[in-house]
């Protein structure tokens, strides 16, 4: 029997992660951890019968814990809670599937007790890539990537010299913009921008799927999971999304993982790796899919990827003021406060706005993420 907490069970990839969970029998979940959907979060303690789990607010477990009243499950609170789940002493496996910088810390905590991570949160390493990742050599913690890009890669790596990798090759699908221009850009409504031709994701991974955003922070976070040089780091627009990423060795041969655009694949490869098993699920049919096409990303239209790349050269903090930057700009265009396209331009005014500090630690990465959000209150008139 495997142990495994979620950080962020109510979300898509925490929902797919308990779908895996009622498929497999031999993985039971001890912890739970959600923002605020508690309605959600009781059906799934009800049914997974966690003995710890966790909600953002006070209020929120206060009510949960009267709902919950007649299980043997304690309730705990805010980040105090995500970090005891996160420490759970039975847990052999944490997926953090929270999203923003809230997960740094218990991701750091679950380390520090020695347990694997497959992870999720992609804020962890574009931020704190320098921090996580020799914890993770020092306590022999294997960080499994859940991302599909970064799961493809891993899985073209497996029985390979990884000193024998020359590049390489993140694909992204182009979102539900490609092709178009900055002026159609300019008049994007909500919910074109939610419509991903292939992926089924949550709202803010959607847009930055639209906004070529996600690839940024991907190559972000390949850097710092495969020690790469990012100069060694492609993205390739690959519209179909049936090569979720590709691996080039130094003799010219490129490895590259194939298959529906399901995120379950990536999840279960990390939660049984090095197994695989058997999944539910359609297959590629390649005489349906015909052919497969390739394109050079659109930096020029689509600037939030290139400010990625600028920031992810730049280091240290930068990382951290774009990411900050671009939560709070998705966040404000979800509910209708600013225009798509003004997404990337208050990502760039976060970054000149920045004074950069070399290696942040915890403290300083989280006071970056305050002080963009300031610049963004203090600038942006709403």
């Amino acid at each position: 029997m495997k142990k495994i907490a979620i950080l962020g069970s109510t979300g898509s990839i925490g929902t797919q992660t308990l779908e895996l969970v009622r498929d497999n029998p031999d993985l039971q979940v001890v912890g739970l951890a959600a923002g605020s959907n508690i309605d959600l979060l009781e059906k799934q303690v009800r049914e997974f019968k966690p003995r710890l789990v966790s909600l953002q607010s006070s209020k929120a477990c206060g009510d949960l814990e009267v709902r919950l009243a007649d299980l043997p499950v304690e309730v705990v609170c805010g980040m105090e809670g995500l970090i005891r789940i996160a420490e759970m002493e039975e847990s052999e496996l944490l997926v953090t599937a929270i999203v923003g910088m809230v997960g740094i810390r218990p991701t750091i905590a679950a380390i520090n007790k020695h347990k694997d991570i497959a992870l999720a949160n992609k804020e962890t390493l574009v931020t704190a890539g320098h921090i996580i990742m020799p914890l993770a050599k020092e306590k022999g913690v294997s960080i499994l990537p859940v991302d599909s890009e970064h799961s493809a890669i891993f899985q073209s790596m497996q029985g390979e010299n990884r000193e024998r990798v020359s590049r390489l090759l993140i694909t992204a699908s182009g979102g539900p913009f490609r092709g178009k221009t900055r002026a159609e850009l300019e008049n994007v409504q909500l919910e074109d921008a939610l419509k991903h031709p292939n992926w089924s994701m949550g709202h803010k991974i959607t847009i930055d799927s639209a906004t070529l955003v996600n690839k940024g922070l991907e190559v972000m976070e390949a850097k710092w999971l495969f020690d790469m040089d990012l100069d060694k780091i492609q993205v390739v627009v690959h519209p179909q999304s049936i090569i979720h990423s590709m691996v080039e060795y130094a003799d010219g041969g490129i490895m590259a993982q194939l298959g529906t655009p399901d995120m379950k694949l990536p999840i279960q490869y990390a939660l049984f790796y090095p197994d695989r098993r058997p999944m539910k699920g359609k297959r590629v049919d390649f005489y349906e899919l015909g052919c497969i096409t390739f394109e050079r990303p659109d930096m020029e239209t689509f600037t939030g990827l290139k400010l990625a790349m600028r920031a992810a050269k730049e280091g240290g903090s930068v990382p951290t003021v774009f990411n900050a930057a671009n939560e709070r700009a998705v966040s404000l265009f979800l509910t209708g406060k600013i225009r798509f396209v003004q997404i990337p331009e208050i990502i760039e005014m976060c970054m000149e706005a920045h004074k950069r500090i070399e290696a942040p630690n915890v403290e300083e990465i989280l006071a970056c993420e305050q002080e963009t959000y300031e610049v963004i209150e203090s600038r942006l008139i709403l």
